[in-house]
């Protein structure tokens, strides 16, 4: 100190002063604070567990998540840039195959006439294949000896071929244009077809929304709206074509990320065919979802799926190995738990082998103590809820054997009657359904035909069901003289279900006889939906009656009585097969089911039946149901046979 201040030197205090503040800190934080976390924080069994598991697990996955993550995004990326290219390719290969066979077409007519090609006056091959081509690829235009510059930009010698983008104005075309030797010198024939809206709607379903930037020179500093530099050349978006209803696809999971990427194409500038440089780029965007691009990707895969399944074993294995040393890291760091773990592990052991009646031994006051307090009130929780499972086990097999009474209230063979063929379908959204059919052979000539559906679903509807059944059954006069009018019918059954339901139940009803020698069919429709009669190309609706059983118990109901012509088929049908939505939240709707039915007109009641059903459970595209589903389905037979049925009644 005395030789610094003899050499006229300056101790540095405010220097000195901050180093000797930021060692004490240092020590209070590392030292000091270390300890104090310890005694504080870390006494915790959960505090010293989520630390161990922060090193040991949540960091390596979160590392390994973000990578997995970012990778995945930019191969969904590319993968939809690709097929957004690979669309825009193939419409362009459509282009150049319309073009060369125009080409090769009229250069093959000029040889053979030895005349100059006259587009007034095509051969009709070519003119109907022009035609067809029109229709395929709308607004396409078809010219002769023009756009022959564009055969510069060809990279194939001897540069009669050319097909890519081109800019014409303020259109973006697809053009092809194709040079043919001819008598009277060179055919050369261009096709276009413009990008418009309805051409990108066409483009990669599985992309959602697409929009096509189409981008030209500008000289602004600051312009405004998409931007694109290259080659010391500022580019602006112009004019975008955005394909008309489409909308990003539903999410199929929760990490069914919404994928967003761009693919870059070059048009050729028509005012600036010679030069390469001038060339202006077209930006492609699309927004989809990865699920939607798996099924595309998966099906192009084919036999080299293994490969993909190998790759992803590795991965497994090298997150099996990341485990496994975080297994270790993670017993190194729990070896200071105390020896009240034996006694919950010993516990558990006595739990897992059924004896829930085991208490752990508290004595302790700490974390420990309360963690072999709550392990107590868990196995007597636990204990509670296994009775509640058996209870619930026991019920379980109750609704079962409802299901099996209930099933045998159907019919358990269909009526065989000589001109009739028929067929019915149930099938139940839980254990138990609400929907009634019945066959009831009135007569040796007559028929009668019952569905219905009750409100609600479960026992309760069930209930009413068998209610229903037995009072139609005792309505129609199976234990007395048969009653002619179904209108009569359907208003006792009203009033019956009036009486012996409670308040807001309700039901859909259709009652039908048909007589086998009058070849009529006599029904009344109580608010059910109308089943259907198919004969001869015509489509009749079975609509007349009133409204719904169980709201007016003074309602009187009307009837109505149709032919019914040798060979019809009819259906009728419960609200389960019209309401299943798909994917999109479509329902299957009355139109659909009738066009299925039409389709199948001529196949045998059970075909139509099971097709019905089918064609529900393929735009539903899930086994699960919200509602009960019950199709009935009658053919009648041509006249002979029927006619022959009816004397061999009579």
């Amino acid at each position: 100190m005395a030789a610094l201040r003899g050499a006229g030197a300056k101790l540095p205090a405010p220097g000195i002063l901050g180093f000797l503040f930021v060692l004490s800190l240092g020590y209070f934080v590392f030292v000091r604070g270390i300890g104090w976390v310890r005694r504080r924080l870390m006494w915790k069994l959960r505090d010293r567990l989520i630390v161990a598991y922060l090193f040991i697990a949540v960091v390596p996955v979160l590392l390994l998540v973000t990578i997995v993550a970012l990778s995945a995004y930019l191969l969904y990326w590319q993968f939809g840039a690709y097929a957004v290219y690979n669309d825009l390719q193939k419409r362009q290969d459509e282009v150049a195959a319309t073009a060369e066979t125009l080409a090769t077409s009229l250069a093959v007519e000029a040889i053979e006439t030895g005349k100059p090609v006259n587009l007034l006056d095509l051969p009709q091959h070519t003119a109907a294949f022009l035609g067809i081509a029109r229709r395929d690829l709308p607004g396409l235009e078809f010219k002769v000896g023009e756009d022959e510059e564009l055969l510069k930009r060809s990279t194939v010698p001897p540069h009669s071929h050319f097909s890519g983008f081109v800019q014409d104005k303020d259109q973006l075309l697809l053009a092809a244009v194709i040079a043919r030797p001819v008598p009277t010198g060179r055919l050369v024939v261009s096709v276009s077809v413009p990008v418009t809206p309805g051409l990108i709607a066409t483009l990669g379903p599985e992309l959602g929304p697409i929009q096509v930037n189409v981008m030209h020179p500008t000289d602004e500093t600051n312009p405004q709206g998409l931007v694109y530099s290259s080659g010391g050349r500022l580019f602006v978006a112009q004019r975008e074509i955005l394909s008309p209803g489409r909308s990003v696809p539903p999410k199929s999971s929760w990490f069914d990320v919404n994928v967003r990427g761009v693919s870059k194409m070059n048009a050729i500038d028509k005012d600036a065919i010679s030069n390469p440089a001038a060339d202006l780029p077209v930006f492609v965007s699309f927004s989809t979802r990865p699920s939607r691009l798996n099924e595309r990707l998966f099906a192009s895969v084919g036999d080299l799926g293994g490969i993909a399944v190998d790759a992803l074993l590795v991965v497994g294995v090298v997150f099996l190995v990341i485990e496994v040393a975080a297994l270790i890291i993670g017993i190194v760091l729990t070896r200071s738990i105390t020896s009240a773990v034996n006694d919950l592990y010993g516990a558990t052991q006595r739990v897992q082998a059924g004896d829930f009646s085991y208490r752990v031994n508290v004595q302790r006051r700490d974390q420990l103590g309360e963690l072999g307090a709550s392990f107590n009130t868990m196995t007597e929780s636990v204990s509670t809820l296994l009775g509640y499972q058996r209870q619930r086990a026991r019920m379980e097999n109750e609704l079962t054997l409802a299901r099996e009474v209930q099933a045998q209230l159907f019919p358990r063979e269909l009526p065989s009657m000589p001109g009739i063929e028929l067929e019915a379908v149930w099938r139940a959204a839980r254990g138990v359904s609400g929907d009634y059919y019945d066959f009831l052979v009135l007569s040796p000539t007559q028929l009668g035909i019952a569905l219905g559906d009750i409100s609600g679903k479960g026992i309760s509807a069930a209930l009413l069901m068998a209610n229903l059944q037995a009072s139609l059954r005792s309505e129609a006069g199976l234990d007395g003289p048969v009653p002619v009018e179904t209108a009569k019918v359907v208003t006792r059954l009203n009033r019956h279900f009036c009486r012996s339901s409670s308040e807001g139940r309700f039901a859909t009803f259709f009652y039908g006889v048909y007589d086998l020698q009058s070849r009529t069919l006599q029904y009344t429709n109580a608010g059910h939906l109308p089943p259907v009669c198919i004969s001869g190309g015509k489509i009749r609706m079975l609509e007349a009656g009133g409204m719904v059983l169980g709201i007016y118990d003074d309602r009187v109901y009307q009837q109505e009585t149709v032919e019914i012509d040798p060979g019809t088929l009819f259906f009728a049908f419960s609200d389960g097969l019209i309401e299943p939505e798909n994917v999109y939240g479509e329902e299957f709707g009355t139109e659909r089911l009738v066009d299925e039915a039409v389709r199948h007109a001529r196949s045998s009641a059970s075909a139509v039946a099971q097709a019905l059903m089918a064609a529900v459970d393929q735009w539903a595209g899930t086994p699960e149901q919200a509602d009960d589903m019950t199709v009935i389905v009658a053919r009648f037979q041509a006249a002979s046979t029927a006619a022959d049925a009816a004397r061999g009644a009579g």
